[in-house]
């Protein structure tokens, strides 16, 4: 039977910040490229992957359809960005991107062009001004692209709270922009609204000249708006339903992935809601402290596949931020117009529950958690992850408290739950408590004994039918790491 998880690409695979859109009879999927194991964002080159719009099941790998080096700035900036895609009025395609190293941004908005949706692309030039400077105004970072009804239009920028924030004098604000975006005093305090937060400028046909001085979507100021708690961060994406326009973006929580509204392009902007979050915060009103994994950025979009709605985003892995994976859940767009907060799931685009019967690789797990998982990298601290050894993914740093949840499995007369498990670096004396239910009982228990070779456990329950989440709890002494879980 075939079946799809999250993450939906291979698991040795790290695209995170997806863009997803539809060309064709196919559903491409546009990111950034991590290295696994890097020390940085968006090492690799960027790559492209596709599926039939009827079919979220049959992912295909595009290759590699751009490389940095292809940018003449690569000699100063060599890591390529969160990436937008857009089909020009001429039937080509326009990939939008800015460069980066790991001490500063790019101050250029790159475009490159291909005949088609998957490339190969090749580098065109920069977004510029008629008069042929560069653009630089605002902050150039995280482009979104929409082709609307023959207007191209370009979103970008960044925030922080420095202008909102009591522990900053005005002065400071200042300073500490110059320091960040190198930008001038004159350049940020003569730019009505400030120099932070998203933009959008109209590009003329050649894709590349900008029609006018780009302006701001959002208030300039959050505090006492409607979006105050989830001031735009960063993650510019836009999308036409309709004749309304949602501009989806990465909060400053950054965990999470929201949504605003307006019946214009480029004003009057009203906050929805918060469409995921990689801790499944505030889903059923979920609270900070009991985030389900470790949380980081998050960055992704809608996307109108097939009948269906999808958000695409991505999930932390290893022990940083530069090793992100994407996962995309089924979404529900209400009459209104509204989009719920759906959960992070196992089953993703599956169009329904995996099937509890077979082999099943640990890492898709879907919440992984020991109780207090922190925000950002934690690199030094002990805790529950998604790793690789030995050209294996697995869970490492399984040990008390720790809680590995799958969202959802279909039961069918199952009376076996097993893992594939060693010892990790301390002896183990536990066993893996098997629910169905988050506060329930214990189906059945997985015993766990030393093995530094990996090594098949399993537990006996009595028939289980239906649909439901699985979560394994380890209870008792030592340390674990978990390769695979199946069911008989």
């Amino acid at each position: 039977m075939e079946q799809i998880f999250n993450p939906y690409m291979p698991l040795s695979e790290y695209v995170p910040d997806g863009e997803p859109h539809v060309f064709g009879d196919r559903v491409y999927v546009y990111g950034s490229h991590d290295k696994e194991g890097g020390d940085f964002f968006c090492m690799l080159d960027y790559v492209c992957y596709s599926a039939p719009v009827d079919n979220l099941k049959d992912w295909r790998y595009e290759g590699v359809i751009y490389q940095a080096k292809q940018d003449p700035d690569y000699v100063n900036h060599r890591f390529m960005y969160a990436p937008d895609v857009v089909k020009g009025n001429d039937g080509r395609y326009y990939l939008y991107y800015s460069l980066a190293d790991k001490h500063e941004c790019s101050y250029l908005m790159s475009v490159a062009v291909s005949d088609t949706p998957a490339g190969k692309y090749e580098f065109l030039g920069y977004v510029k001004h008629p008069d042929g400077r560069p653009l630089q105004d605002f902050i150039i970072f995280d482009p979104g692209v929409i082709n609307d009804n023959g207007q191209i239009r370009l979103y970008y920028g960044v925030w922080y709270d420095f202008d909102e924030n009591p522990n900053f004098t005005r002065e400071e604000s200042i300073k500490k922009q110059m320091e960040m975006y190198h930008k001038t005093r004159e350049e940020i305090e003569n730019t009505e609204g400030g120099i932070q937060g998203p933009v959008t400028v109209e590009l003329e046909d050649d894709m590349m000249t900008i029609k006018h001085i780009p302006k701001h979507i959002f208030p300039i100021i959050y505090k006492g708006t409607d979006f105050e708690g989830y001031e735009f961060f960063e993650a510019s994406s836009i999308r036409k339903i309709g004749n309304k326009y949602y501009f989806v973006y990465s909060t400053f929580n950054q965990h999470e992935l929201a949504y605003a509204t307006s019946d214009y392009p480029d004003r009057d902007f009203k906050f929805g809601g918060v469409i995921i979050s990689n801790g499944d915060i505030g889903y059923k009103g979920r609270k900070t402290v009991d985030r389900l994994n470790r949380t980081g950025n998050n960055h992704g979009s809608i996307e109108k596949i097939n009948g269906e709605w999808y958000i695409f985003y991505h999930r932390q892995t290893q022990k940083n931020d530069y090793s992100r994976q994407a996962c995309a859940e089924k979404i529900q767009m209400l009459p209104d117009g509204s989009i719920p907060q759906v959960e992070m799931t196992s089953c993703g685009l599956n169009g329904g529950p995996l099937v509890a019967k077979g082999t099943y690789p640990a890492p898709i797990c879907c919440n992984l958690t020991n109780g207090h998982m922190p925000h950002t990298p934690c690199v030094g601290i002990r805790l529950p992850h998604i790793t690789f050894k030995d050209g294996d993914r697995i869970i490492s740093e399984v040990e008390q408290d720790t809680m590995i949840g799958y969202k959802y499995f279909k039961f069918d007369n199952v009376n076996k739950i097993g893992v594939v498990y060693r010892t990790l670096d301390k002896p183990i004396k536990a066993s893996l408590l098997v629910k169905l239910d988050l506060d329930g009982e214990a189906v059945c228990k997985i015993q766990l004994d030393d093995s530094k070779n990996w090594k098949k456990a399993e537990g006996v329950c009595e028939f289980l039918n239906g649909t439901h989440p699985v979560y394994f709890f380890f209870d008792g002494e030592g340390a674990a790491e978990i390769k695979e879980i199946y069911f008989e």
